[in-house]
């Protein structure tokens, strides 16, 4: 294969997805590399099995994984991922993990891209403002809430970041009657609910048809073609168009460079281990945050000896996670108020509530802290999982007609919301990552070494947060309530690693996500982001991949 393209795109999720649909739509000839298969709507199935126990959308962490460290009695503890069986995998299919999100989204608040300026300093903590502003990413948000569809309403409140237009493209999608009560309940306690945005179509769009409401969204490929992922939303526009090469199965193991550019990438057929070198005007990097920085160090040459664009040293440093904690409590028949129990056993339709009241915080530790948003949802629908709650009574593992009667009373008396809370991951010196060099994944390649360490801070502000959440559980009059924070981040919302910003001695990359040190390198998904802002990220990551997007075709293409 000798062709050469105007762009390589390494990974196809939101970001890789969204730059190819933009370069293609503008004219030009795109390959967009992507480790994984195509899985096509009519494929996609709400198996558990196969989605969540048996990992089908992901690699066998004993062919590829990465090794983790974390703290036990003052030491690194080093565990690879095929011992402990904690997956960093997420989505190695096209349109990557977007397509299992549950699609809640949000805009970061001005606040997010000047935190340091805004809170200050915290001791143990990187914390940097943005090399851009939110005035800055605005137009992009918007664009991509158009180009994706997102489904929402526009509410006003203190902390909802400023709009420049009216509302979403799709009205909210369908609630369970479950809100009425949560509504009543947040008033009564004088706490402002928020219809949550979701990036689910609430109507048909084009020869994507509205949601389904299956009742299994997060962990699962829409079938319908509702949910926003990159593969419906850019990749299949992309290649409508005629300029997009979409090559599936396709490990890349290293990208070759000289001194000022790169010059091609090496490829590895995944099936057929057939080894390809593909060139290009352009490459950019879109693997997610830990495998984009795992790759750059992997490409390390003898003008690049520390890894590519890593002049500053910065390269894999101050990973962050999607932080914060969540919680639960069961809503019972016989406690019930306010709401029929056969609505809030109405299966499928969501929750879609939010609350942005405490994305500030002035409290006992701290004044004016920097708070975060949270989520209110069922508890996810998976059979297995909840059943596998239902084995117990307090420490006492149940048997027979007890655990019969348990799992008839979990399924169909009583219902679960939980909460999950979203606020800063803190950079540190102690999260980031290496490379492995004792250890390699089937084709050859060092795997990558993540350093997990949380900031205390976080646990501190997630703690607050949480206490409030419950109260509006009590509320509610849920049972058996807790919540749990803790400084395990998620796998699933990963960020850092090639942090942007303008001073090419601090910072991996510009301020528009091109290499300091090698002009024709960007990296588009979220490892730019120097601190990550207290809601999901995926929002941020389409619209910043638009705006990049829109730099590339005018300054270099």
């Amino acid at each position: 294969m000798n062709k050469t393209y105007d762009a390589i795109i390494v990974g196809s999720g939101a970001s890789g997805g969204t730059v190819a649909h933009q370069l293609c739509q503008a004219g030009y000839k795109v390959a967009l590399l992507e480790k994984g298969r195509l899985i096509n709507r009519d494929e996609f199935s709400k198996d558990e099995l196969a989605y969540c126990r048996r990992d089908i959308v992901t690699p066998s962490l004993f062919d590829e994984f990465h090794t983790l460290e974390e703290l036990e009695d003052g030491k690194w503890v080093e565990t690879p991922t095929y011992e402990s069986g904690w997956s960093f995998w997420n989505g190695n299919i096209v349109g990557g993990s977007s397509n299992l999100m549950s699609g809640m989204f949000h805009r970061m608040h001005p606040d997010d891209f000047r935190l340091l300026s805004k809170f200050g300093e915290i001791e143990g903590a990187n914390v940097v403002d943005w090399a851009i502003d939110y005035e800055d990413m605005e137009p992009y948000y918007t664009l991509a809430e158009k180009l994706i569809g997102i489904s929402g309403k526009a509410q006003p409140h203190p902390y909802e970041p400023p709009r420049s237009t009216k509302d979403f493209p799709f009205p909210p999608t369908d609630e369970n009657r479950v809100v009425d009560l949560f509504d009543k309940s947040c008033e009564k306690l004088d706490i402002t609910p928020l219809t949550t945005a979701r990036a689910v179509l609430s109507r048909d769009s084009g020869d994507r048809k509205s949601c389904y409401y299956s009742n299994f969204c997060g962990s699962y490929g829409c079938s319908s073609g509702a949910k926003s992922s990159s593969r419906e939303s850019m990749i299949r526009p992309a290649l409508a168009t005629g300029n997009l090469t979409l090559l599936t199965n396709r490990y890349v193991k290293r990208l070759q460079s000289d001194k000022s550019s790169v010059t091609s990438v090496e490829v590895v057929h995944a099936i057929t281990g057939e080894e390809q070198t593909l060139k290009a005007k352009i490459y950019i990097v879109a693997a997610q945050a830990h495998e984009s920085s795992r790759l750059l160090l992997n490409s390390a040459n003898s003008f690049h000896p520390d890894g590519l664009g890593n002049s500053s040293g910065e390269l894999g440093k101050n990973l962050i996670f999607s932080a914060g904690g969540s919680g639960q409590g069961r809503l019972k028949k016989s406690l019930l108020k306010d709401i029929k129990f056969d609505d809030l056993m109405q299966r499928g339709l969501f929750v879609n509530r939010s609350v942005l009241d405490w994305y500030r915080l002035d409290s006992w530790w701290q004044s004016a802290t920097k708070g975060g948003l949270v989520e209110f949802m069922f508890e996810h629908q998976n059979n297995i999982s909840r059943a596998s709650k239902s084995r117990y009574k307090g420490d006492k593992l149940l048997w027979g007609k007890e655990l019969g009667t348990k799992l008839k009373q979990s399924f169909t008396e009583e219902k679960s919301i939980r909460f999950e809370i979203f606020n800063d991951w803190l950079p540190t010196d102690d999260c980031h990552i290496t490379l492995d060099k004792k250890r390699k994944d089937k084709y050859g390649m060092p795997v990558g070494k993540i350093r997990i360490n949380g900031h205390p801070h976080d646990l501190k502000v997630a703690s607050s947060i949480a206490k409030e959440c419950e109260k509006i559980l009590t509320e509610m009059g849920a049972e058996d309530i807790y919540s749990s924070v803790s400084s395990a981040p998620p796998q699933n919302l990963i960020a850092g690693g090639c942090r942007f910003g303008k001073d090419p001695k601090t910072s991996v990359l510009n301020p528009y996500c091109q290499s300091h040190d090698i002009p024709n390198l960007f990296v588009v998904d979220a490892s730019f982001m120097p601190t990550g802002g207290s809601t999901p990220y995926t929002w941020t990551i389409y619209a910043n991949a638009l705006r990049v997007s829109d730099y590339i075709i005018k300054e270099h293409l």
